[in-house]
């Protein structure tokens, strides 16, 4: 079985909130937001990475059910609301394989969330939206 980077398990999880609107999660996210000018520009009224996006803070652009990062592509199949997280099945592409990935996000505030995955190890972490 292929290992998924965590980001890409991390990035799936924004797309689809049955507790929030979708459109809500729509934009640039980071882990760390005084690097968004160094992540992200805006062409045409779309957002995209800078060229050298990857050598920087980790981030995401989600756009309805495509969330897309620097190195992968996927689209939310489902999601499940239990309360406090939601629940999410992505179909994700690395340019070499497709696979199917699940994760959780918890909405932590207006411009923030946290993204979730217990497999294939645990991970937990905070990201923000960046203003573009």
């Amino acid at each position: 079985m292929r290992t998924v980077n965590p980001l890409l398990l991390l990035i799936l999880i924004v797309a689809s909130s049955a507790s929030t609107q979708a459109a809500d999660l729509n934009g640039a996210w980071t882990i760390d937001a005084s690097a968004c000018g160094q992540i992200f520009t805006k062409e045409n009224n779309k957002l995209a990475f800078k060229q050298d996006a990857d050598l920087h803070a980790g981030g995401f652009i989600v756009q309805g059910k495509q969330i897309t990062g620097t190195l992968q592509k996927c689209t939310v199949k489902s999601w499940h609301d239990d309360g406090q997280n939601v629940r999410v099945t992505a179909s994700c592409s690395d340019g070499v394989a497709i696979s199917d990935v699940a994760f959780e996000v918890k909405i932590s505030g207006e411009n923030s969330i946290t993204l979730s995955s217990k497999e294939p190890v645990p991970v937990e972490m905070l990201y923000v939206r960046c203003t573009m």
